[in-house]
C-alpha cells in the first residue's frame, strides 16, 4: 500500500525539484520530468487510448450494422412501394444467383453461388471490414511506447485493430448461425441466408486474427522477445484459438459437410468452444481484464447460450414421445408422433438409434393433426393420377367425409425420402422414442396474391402443405415424384387441393408458370420446395418473369435446407 496519495505527495512538496528524472531511473523521491520526457509520455498515453475507442467503436459498428440491415431491408416490404417497381427490383437485385443459374447447386461440389440480394449484404460485410480496419490509424510522435518511430507505432494499432474487429466478427458469426437467431424472428430473411453470412463472417474474422497473430509474432521475433513472450499463457491461449479457426475453415467446405455432416457438426461444436475458451484466456492473462476485451466474447457465448437454452426449451415442452414409422415403398417412409402440436418444420432426435444422441435433423411437417385413420401412411383407396388436378372422386369425397366425423387428436406426421445415415436406419423400426424440437418457420403472409403456385418434387411437398392449407385465393400444386407410393401416402392430407403430379417424368417450370400466368391474372406468389436442380430452375423462371413481362406482380419463396 502507498504511505501516502498522489495528491497528499503533492501537498507535502513546499520547494521545487532540482533532480531531473533519467530515464530508466526510479521514482522514489521528487524530481522533473524532462520536458522531452514529458511530451513522449503524453502522447503515448493519449494516443493509445484514442486507438483503443476508435477499435472498440469499429466494433459496435460491425455488431450494430449486420444486425440492423436485415431489419431495416425487411421492414421495407411494408412501405407502400409500387408492386410492379417491387417485383423488377426483386427479379433484378434480389432473387436471381449473382452469377450463372445456380444457387442451390452447387458450383463444382465446392461452394454455392449467393443470389443476388446474398451477395451484396456479403460485399458489405467484407468491404466495411476492410475499411474499419484501416481508417482511423494515426501516428503521435514523440511516443515513449514507440521510441523506434511511427511504422512500429501504426503497425501495432493495426494489429490491435483487427483483433478487436475478429472479436466483434465472432460474436456477429454466431448470431448469424442459431435457428433461434432473433434476427429470424425480426426479419423475413432466411435460415439459409444468415448461414451464408454465418460462413462469410467466420472467414473474415479467421483471417483478422490469422493476421494479428502473424503481425505479433513479426514483432516479437524482430524485437528479440520471441522466446520468453511464447512460453507466456496468453500467448499459448492465442495460438489455441487461432489454429481452432484455421481449422474449421477448411472442415467446413461443402463437401465434407455433405457426406459427413454427423462428424462435421461434432468437431464444429468441438472446435467453437475451444476457440472461445482461448480468446478468453488469452484477453484475460494478458490484460487482466482493463480494456473490456473480454465483453466480446462474453457476447458471443451469451447469444450462443440463449440460441441452446431455447433448443432445450422447446424439446423439454414436448417431452419425450414415440415416433411411429411406416414404410411406403423402397423411396419413402412415414413418422407419426402423437401428442406434439406445431407447423412448418421440427428437429427430430432419435437417442436409441445412434451413439450419438445430440444428433438431429430438420423435417417438414407433413401434418399436424391425426385421427386414428387419417395419417399419411394409411390409405384405403387408390388414386388416379389422370384425374389429380381437376376434381376429387368420389371414393376421396367419401373418406373425407368419414374423416371430419372423426374425433381428430394433435400429433405431427412426417414423410420422409430415405437415403443414408439415420432416415435409412428408421426403415427398419416399427416404433422408436423420439426428442421433438419444434416448431421453426413461421410462415410468410401471401394473401395479397390472388394465385399461390406451389412446385415441389418428392417429400417437398411437405413444405408446400401449410401455405395450401392458408392461402385465401386461388392456389394449385405442381408435384413432380418418382414413385407412385408417396402420391397414395400423401392422398388424404392434399384432399381438396387442385393439384397436377408428374410420376417419374419431368415438370416443365417454365412452361407451367405461363400458362398459369396467362390463365390466372398477374398477381402470383410462386413457392417451390423440392430438389436443387427444380429450386434454381424455378428461381431463374420466376425471375425472368419479373423481368419481362411488364405490370406482373409476382413473389418467389423457396423452402429447402441449406448445408
Amino acid at each position: 500500500m502507498p504511505k501516502a496519495t498522489y495528491q497528499q505527495t503533492l501537498e507535502n512538496i513546499t520547494t521545487r525539484p532540482t533532480t531531473t528524472l533519467l530515464t530508466g531511473q526510479d521514482l522514489d523521491k521528487a524530481m522533473i520530468v524532462a520536458s522531452g520526457d514529458y511530451e513522449a509520455s503524453y502522447n503515448a498515453h493519449g494516443i493509445f487510448e484514442k486507438m483503443e475507442r476508435n477499435h472498440e467503436t469499429y466494433g459496435i459498428i460491425l455488431i450494430v450494422t449486420g444486425s440492423a440491415i436485415p431489419i431495416l431491408f425487411s421492414l421495407l416490404r411494408f412501405l407502400p412501394l409500387p408492386t410492379t417497381a417491387t417485383t423488377k427490383f426483386n427479379a433484378w437485385l434480389v432473387d436471381p444467383p449473382a452469377f450463372g443459374s445456380r444457387h442451390k447447386m452447387s458450383i463444382a461440389g465446392l461452394f454455392h453461388m449467393p443470389t443476388r440480394g446474398q451477395a451484396f449484404m456479403i460485399f458489405y460485410l467484407v468491404a466495411i471490414n476492410i475499411i474499419l480496419s484501416a481508417v482511423g490509424l494515426r501516428s503521435e510522435q514523440p511516443n515513449s511506447f514507440f521510441p523506434s518511430g511511427s511504422s512500429r507505432e501504426i503497425v501495432t494499432y493495426l494489429t490491435n485493430r483487427v483483433g478487436v474487429l475478429s472479436f466483434a466478427n465472432i460474436a456477429l458469426l454466431f448470431l448469424y448461425a442459431g435457428r433461434n437467431n432473433v434476427l429470424l424472428w425480426m426479419t423475413n430473411w432466411s435460415h439459409g441466408t444468415f448461414l451464408l453470412l454465418h460462413r462469410w463472417v467466420a472467414w473474415i474474422a479467421t483471417l483478422q486474427a490469422v493476421l494479428h497473430s502473424a503481425i505479433y509474432l513479426q514483432i516479437y521475433v524482430q524485437e528479440g522477445t520471441h522466446a520468453s513472450e511464447s512460453k507466456m499463457t496468453y500467448w499459448i491461449w492465442g495460438v489455441i484459438a487461432t489454429l481452432c479457426m484455421s481449422i474449421l475453415l477448411p472442415t467446413s467446405i461443402l463437401p465434407i459437410r455433405k457426406s459427413v455432416y454427423e462428424f462435421f457438426l461434432a468437431w464444429h461444436v468441438l472446435l467453437s468452444i475451444f476457440t472461445l475458451v482461448g480468446c478468453l484466456w488469452h484477453i484475460l492473462e494478458r490484460f487482466q481484464r482493463q480494456w473490456g476485451y473480454e465483453n466480446w466474447i462474453y457476447t458471443a457465448i451469451a447469444i450462443w447460450g440463449f440460441e441452446r437454452a431455447m433448443r432445450l426449451g422447446r424439446i423439454a415442452r414436448n417431452g419425450v414421445k414415440t415416433a411411429q414409422v411406416t414404410v411406403i415403398d423402397e423411396d419413402y417412409i412415414s413418422v407419426d408422433i402423437k401428442g406434439v402440436s406445431g407447423s412448418g418444420h421440427a428437429y427430430l432426435y432419435f437417442p436409441t438409434l445412434t451413439w450419438r444422441v445430440w444428433e438431429n435433423h430438420p423435417f417438414s411437417v407433413a401434418s399436424a393433426a391425426q385421427s386414428h385413420r387419417e395419417q399419411p401412411r394409411a390409405l384405403q383407396h387408390a388414386v388416379d393420377i389422370e384425374k389429380i388436378g381437376s376434381m376429387a372422386d368420389s371414393s376421396e369425397s367419401d373418406s373425407a367425409e368419414r374423416r371430419r366425423h372423426q374425433p381428430a387428436e394433435v400429433g405431427l406426421s412426417f414423410v420422409l425420402r430415405t437415403k443414408t445415415g439415420v432416415t435409412k436406419q428408421l426403415r427398419g423400426h416399427a416404433s422408436l422414442p423420439v426428442l421433438v424440437e419444434s416448431a421453426y418457420g413461421p410462415h410468410e403472409d401471401l394473401s395479397e396474391y390472388s394465385l399461390l403456385i406451389c412446385i415441389a418434387g418428392g417429400v417437398g411437398v411437405t413444405a408446400c402443405l401449410p401455405y395450401l392449407r392458408a392461402h385465401p385465393g386461388s392456389s394449385k400444386l405442381f408435384w413432380g415424384v418418382r414413385s407412385q407410393g408417396i402420391v397414395d401416402a400423401m392422398a388424404p392430407v392434399l384432399t381438396g387441393v387442385e393439384k397436377e403430379v408428374f410420376v417419374g417424368k419431368r415438370m416443365s417450370v417454365p412452361e407451367v408458370l405461363r400458362k398459369e400466368l396467362h390463365n390466372n391474372g398477374n398477381s402470383i406468389a410462386v413457392l417451390v420446395s423440392g430438389p436443387s436442380g427444380m429450386a434454381d430452375e424455378v428461381r431463374c423462371a420466376v425471375s425472368e418473369i419479373g423481368k419481362r413481362i411488364d405490370g406482373v406482380k409476382v413473389k418467389l419463396l423457396e423452402e429447402a435446407f441449406s448445408w
